[in-house]
């Protein structure tokens, strides 16, 4: 798992499956901030190792990142690619949905 990298990444991993760049907005250590967090580490250590790029952006650290995605509710997750575009908003406690949205399930 690749995590907080600025460089350009291939849109699919050696093994042809999509890459996933994944951007998760949290309030600090909160409770629903720091489970989304967990949650969302351990389903890209499960389902995409070495498939997938994870931002964590702190809006108390940096809210002008917030300002600039409109976000307005923490915890907020981007999936930026494969495309669509997705974003999944809370804390991300529904595991069937989360896969669901990021195009795991069958």
């Amino acid at each position: 798992m690749r995590m907080n990298q600025s460089a350009k990444l291939p849109p699919e991993s050696a093994s042809g499956a999509p890459f996933y760049r994944l951007r998760l907005f949290v309030a600090g250590e909160e409770p629903n901030s720091a489970r989304a967090k967990a949650i969302l580490k351990r389903l890209c250590e499960t389902y995409l190792r070495d498939r997938c790029e994870m931002h964590i952006v702190d809006v108390y650290q940096d809210y002008q990142a917030a300002i600039d995605y409109q976000i307005v509710i923490i915890p907020y997750l981007m999936v930026e690619s494969p495309p669509p575009a997705r974003t999944i908003v809370g804390s991300l406690n529904d595991e069937a949905s989360v896969l669901a949205a990021l195009g795991l399930t069958e």
